[in-house]
């Protein structure tokens, strides 16, 4: 879908975050309602929002928590919205809170809204971890005891593996394998060598190191106070400015073991983190006073089969939102590529410039374009900054923004990978009238 033409023009207002953090740190004690809620309450501190003049709200999370399965509703009320303001919430793995601007911008297009948060949040440090089923099933039959006598026979036919708690893991379901296990062979497929992973997770890192130092995360981050000593966290802690070659080639492999590339230093981390923004219909934006920073176009969404190419989505996906645009690589001024493993990135590089992909796998005479790296993911990525999956949708759209305000550019290019073998891209442009 190409919104752009549409009488009724999406358009990104302005978008924050929270500090991301490791999983395991200082939002540990927190879960995803809590920063969600307090994403979207920096929003509206920064935006200066009407609450009540919002028509939805839509939140992304991936590692859902029963207490609170729709999460975008408790976070909405959690945020002090007016309750008669509906939300939900999507899982679309790492393109959740992408996908939550999407569809914004859908039902602003079709005359259905015209002013929605759209955000996500994910805490990895609470995980949910479940009893196994048998042992569900038992304490399910409880439920139709009626004498103390009955729970004589609760442990009849249980083993002792049965009570053993079930620790999810972050692995496909149609294949068993973990993203990094997919991700190794991906780069073994395309020839993608360990040091060139190490390399580019060094660059990510040290250009992460160079932004924050610069002042950059400023407009997109607010500091956060974690109770109970409301200690107050403003920076994300997992950016490693002081890395180096030596010490990223000495890390073993993390999946694929003895003879995998990736390891905990080029690929992202477990992280806690929350994100937010504002998306309205243009004139309304207009109305209320604001100068949106960046018109929405084109966006997509694809598939392909899981497997040794779980994570090639963007591949795919990059070159369907150019051609709706009639606009080509060399046309782009910022790129915001989402950084799951640095095989991964680099796979996708790899793959839109190459003829030999563009023939085979896209039907086309010639490649996408080679990505020039001079205008790539300059302030680093999810490898330095960190991965909440529901969130790092909307934290990708705001830093290309603002890239865009920052670089004096025009169109600026989003890209991700996402579990299930998914992938998703979209292209904005600088609000300039």
């Amino acid at each position: 879908m190409a919104p752009g033409n549409s009488s009724r023009q999406a358009v990104f207002v302005d978008g924050v975050r929270t500090p991301f953090l490791r999983a395991g740190t200082d939002f540990k004690t927190l879960s995803a309602y809590d920063i969600g809620r307090l994403a979207i309450g920096g929003l509206i501190n920064k935006t200066k929002l009407d609450g009540s003049s919002v028509d939805h709200v839509i939140m992304g999370n991936v590692i859902q928590d029963i207490n609170t399965s729709n999460v975008a509703r408790e976070c909405s009320l959690g945020a002090g919205l007016p309750d008669d303001i509906p939300a939900h919430t999507i899982s679309l793995a790492c393109v959740s809170s992408n996908r939550a601007i999407t569809d914004a911008v859908n039902a602003i297009a079709c005359g259905n809204s015209s002013k929605i948060i759209a955000g996500g949040t994910e805490i990895m440090s609470d995980i949910p971890i479940r009893f196994r089923k048998k042992f569900r099933q038992k304490l399910l039959e409880t439920q139709k005891y009626k004498s103390p006598l009955d729970y004589l026979k609760f442990f009849k036919g249980l083993r002792f593996s049965d009570i053993l708690p079930e620790i999810p893991s972050i692995a496909e379901y149609s294949t068993g394998e973990t993203m990094g296990e997919s991700c190794d062979k991906m780069s073994a497929k395309f020839g993608i060598s360990r040091e060139e992973e190490d390399e580019y997770a060094l660059r990510s890192h040290k250009l992460a190191a160079k932004a924050e130092e610069k002042g950059y995360f400023d407009d997109e981050m607010f500091p956060v106070p974690v109770p109970p000593s409301y200690k107050i966290v403003d920076s994300d802690n997992g950016i490693r400015g002081d890395s180096t070659l030596e010490k990223l080639q000495s890390l073993r492999p993390a999946f694929t073991k003895p003879h995998g590339t990736h390891t905990a230093g080029n690929s992202s981390f477990l992280t806690d983190g929350a994100s937010a923004s504002l998306i309205m219909e243009e004139k309304a934006a207009l109305d209320a006073g604001y100068k949106p920073k960046a018109l929405i176009h084109a966006f997509t969404y694809v598939a392909q089969k899981p497997g040794d190419e779980l994570l090639i989505g963007p591949a795919f996906a990059v070159p369907i939102v150019l051609d709706r645009m009639k606009l080509t690589v060399s046309d782009i001024d910022v790129f915001e590529f989402h950084e799951a493993f640095a095989g991964q990135i680099l796979t996708v590089l790899k793959a839109l410039g190459s003829d030999t992909f563009a023939r085979e796998r896209l039907g086309r005479d010639k490649k996408v374009g080679e990505i020039p790296m001079d205008k790539f993911n300059l302030w680093g990525g999810s490898l330095s900054v960190g991965h909440p999956f529901g969130a790092t949708g909307v934290r990708l759209v705001t830093t290309a923004a603002n890239r865009l305000i920052h670089e004096d550019g025009k169109y600026g290019l989003i890209a991700a990978c996402a579990a299930g073998g998914q992938g998703h891209a979209m292209i904005i442009e600088r609000y300039n009238q």
